[in-house]
Order: C-alpha cells, then structure tokens, then sequence
C-alpha cells in the first residue's frame, strides 16, 4: 500500500475541522486538499464519506508488560488493541521484569517492539536511588523520557533518597515524568485501614488510602525540586482539584519547563462507581470525587493539564478479584479511551479540537516526536478515520487486550474508529485487523 487517498474526510487538525483529502505516499502525507483527483494503478482510495480524520494518537504512558509480565500483556498484544483505539504510537513504562533501568534492558525492548509492535514505540528509562550513572548516559535523540516512581509502584522502583533524586533531577538529559503519590502517607492510612478490615478493606476507602494529601504532598514537593534545580517536569495522572493550582496556562505548552497530564479514567469515572465497578477500577492513583473529576475536565479545557494519556496497565480478571491488598492496581484501557473521550464530546464536555490537541499534537511537542501528531504535508502518516454515529457495545469478544476484559465493558459508545492508518498502512478496520507486517516504527525525537 505504497499510495494512499483518502477522500470526503472532515479534518481534524490545529484547532481547525475543514472538509478535503489527504494523499499519502510511501507512509508520508504528500498532499492535503479539498479535493485531490490522483490516478494511479497501485492507489488506494479511502472514500471517508464525511467521516472524521485525526492524526493518530500518541499515548505517552502504558504498560505493555513486556519482559516479564507476559500473562496479563505483551507489547504485540497491547500495541494491537491500541490501533483498535486508533493510537498510533505509545511510550512505554520501565517497571517491567527486569526494569529498564539499564541500556542493556532497554534495547531489548526496542528489539521485542521492532519485531512485534503494530504501533509506532518508544520506552522511557527507569530512575532508581543507585543508577545515577545509566541516567547521565541516555541518549535524548533515542529515549522518550526519564520515568521517576515517587510513590510506590510495580516492582521495587520507588526513589525515595533526597540526595539522589536531586541529582536526577540537576542531571537528566531528557525530560522528567513523575507518578506522584507520598508513600508515607499512604502507608500510614493503609496501616490504619488494615488495623479495622484485615485484607479485605472496602473499595471505596481506595482515594482515602491513596489521598488528595498523598497526591498534591508529593507532586508540589516535585514542583518545587524541578523549579530549584531547572529541571525538565512533567506530572502523570493528576488526579486531583486541587493538584491543579501548581501548572499555569499562562504561556504555550513549547515553553513550559513543568507540565502535566490526565488520565481517561479520572475523566470518566468518580468514586461513586466503586459500588458497581469495585477493584476493576483501582487505580494508583485513586479514581476520587466527581469534583475533582469536573475540575480535571475543566483544567484540560483551560490548558492547565497539558496531555490525555492512558496509563494502560492491564492485570487478570483473577488478579483484580482479589480481596483489596492483593488486588493488583490498574487496568486495560488503549482500545477504548479515544470512544469514551468521543462520547465526552457528545455529552458537551470537550470538543473534537480538544482531544486532537490534547491526545495527538501536545504529546508531540512535549517530547520533540519528528513529524507525527499533525496532519501536515511531509509529516509520518499517521491517521484515524471515525465515525460518530455507528454504535457499538463494549463485550468481551471485542476486547483486544491480553487480559480479555475492560472497565467499560457494557457500555455503548456512539463512535467507533473505523480506520487506523500507521505510517500509511492500514492496520485496522471495523473490528479486524490487517495481517501483522512490520510497519511500526521506532519513534524519534528532535532534540
């Protein structure tokens, strides 16, 4: 598929929807127009009959499970429901088995994704208290960012030295990207809830355990250290209103130094879904209020949280049944986070120019990707064709991850992703994939 038209598509790009086609040649966007007539014996012509066209998404943080944790994901698997949810590219997470805190780990991955992946991929590097040195030598031309646990996490990663984590921060060559969650705070509420319920501690004490004070106590202590020491910061999975006073969108996001993102869950679900949804939405850090969810949506409307991520990290149906200390934090979401953000824009909370901003072109800037995010001439063609009005129910024999289940399964969403185009190929297509060929790319960064 050398050429590719795509006709009679409504596109979506830089804060603008216009109606043309877009010609793609050799995986590259070679003409954007409001009508191209090309004739071609080897062309490929995708009729969008007034369907919408995004560039393809780049998710900035899953875990694909790979080495190590292969029962509950791999990267094949993860990567393949991620084009089922038209994301294009992904950055990985480096708590995985072993962690990729060293260049001998990390380059397996990139060799594990450059055989398997059917999305564009890159990985960020572990930090831990005593790989001060791996951390000085990565390259900022091949590795997305420097990923710091300062809460704990899965695997033994947590950076809790004060002296240490300073350095990192006076010396990492690449951007910072913190989960923030004080873990003294929340063994001391974990202590005390353990001491009154054993291991089966009700679900809904989840944001009382891991709270708004473990949250903002830890993230404002990363503020202040990145704006001492003029680090590169950004904040993953804000989860709460009032984390939301210490990012500004008093100036464009390419000349902020401290950034932040949220995650779809902390969008869609509040703690009043505990009832119903139990440990399959645990999540570190906790789904809270429906005020901090209304402030979360507001604050990425207003450009005070910069990115929409996933935070993909799948367990086991068996895993997340367990009793509440041994159920497992996280779940499957890459298939169905650009549905659930499409729903949102039916229901009035955020307009197609906003996910397309927020999901495709910041993650671009944040991390200087070359050429992807954009629908722009001589830019990588990555590309989403959906349809706003065809239903379809989430069920377990369209669930593409590993793990064979999803927090939104029953639900119906109003849009689905029809085509998913990876370097101009089409990988996906009304609930199939194409035959598997090695098409992904490795990200690479302008830096």
């Amino acid at each position: 598929m050398r050429k590719v038209l795509i006709k009679n598509a409504k596109i979506v790009n830089e804060g603008k929807i216009t109606e043309g086609d877009v010609f793609v040649e050799d995986g590259i966007i070679v003409e954007i127009a409001e009508s191209i007539s090309a004739k071609s014996p080897d062309l490929n012509i995708f009729d969008a009959e007034g369907t919408y066209l995004l560039p393809g998404l780049i998710d900035d943080q899953v875990h694909f499970r790979e080495p190590g944790l292969t029962h509950k994901e791999s990267i094949e698997t993860g990567s393949r429901a991620a084009v089922a949810g038209g994301i294009t590219s992904f950055i990985e997470m480096p708590n995985t088995l072993p962690q990729t805190t060293t260049k001998e780990e990390l380059d397996k991955k990139f060799q594990i994704a450059a055989e398997t992946s059917y999305a564009n991929y890159s990985f960020m590097f572990g930090g831990t208290n005593d790989n001060l040195e791996e951390i000085e030598k990565i390259d900022p031309k091949t590795v997305a960012a420097l990923k710091l646990f300062l809460g704990s996490s899965t695997g033994n990663m947590l950076v809790d030295n004060e002296k240490v984590l300073e350095q990192i921060f006076k010396k990492s060559p690449v951007l910072i990207a913190v989960h923030c969650e004080d873990e003294d705070t929340i063994k001391k509420n974990l202590e005390e809830c353990i001491q009154r319920y054993g291991d089966d501690i009700p679900i809904e004490l989840h944001p009382k355990i891991r709270s708004e004070e473990a949250c903002y106590k830890s993230s404002s202590k990363a503020v202040a250290l990145a704006k001492k020491t003029g680090a590169r910061l950004h904040v993953f999975h804000v989860s709460t209103a009032k984390e939301l006073s210490l990012f500004t969108n008093k100036k464009p996001l390419k000349d902020k130094k401290i950034t932040a993102e949220v995650c779809i869950h902390h969008l869609w679900f509040n703690d009043s879904d505990y009832g119903k949804k139990g440990t399959f939405i645990k999540w570190n850090p906790a789904v809270k209020t429906k005020a901090d969810q209304e402030a979360l949506l507001e604050a990425l409307n207003d450009d005070r949280l910069d990115v929409l991520a996933t935070d993909h990290a799948p367990h086991t149906k068996e895993e997340k049944k367990n009793v509440y200390t041994k159920a497992p934090s996280g779940g499957p979401l890459v298939q169905h986070a650009l549905p659930a953000l499409l729903q949102m824009h039916h229901q009035g909370k955020i307009s197609l120019e906003k996910i397309v901003e927020k999901a495709c072109h910041n993650p671009a800037i944040l991390f200087d990707i070359e050429k992807r995010g954009f629908i722009r001439e001589g830019y990588k063609a990555d590309l989403v064709l959906v349809d706003l009005n065809s239903p379809w129910a989430v069920q377990p024999d369209n669930i593409y991850s590993k793990c064979q289940w999803s927090p939104f399964e029953g639900t119906t969403f109003k849009s689905r992703i029809t085509h998913t185009f990876v370097n101009g190929k089409l990988v996906y297509k009304n609930f199939k994939h194409t035959p598997f060929a090695k098409i992904a790319e490795r990200l690479s960064f302008d830096r």
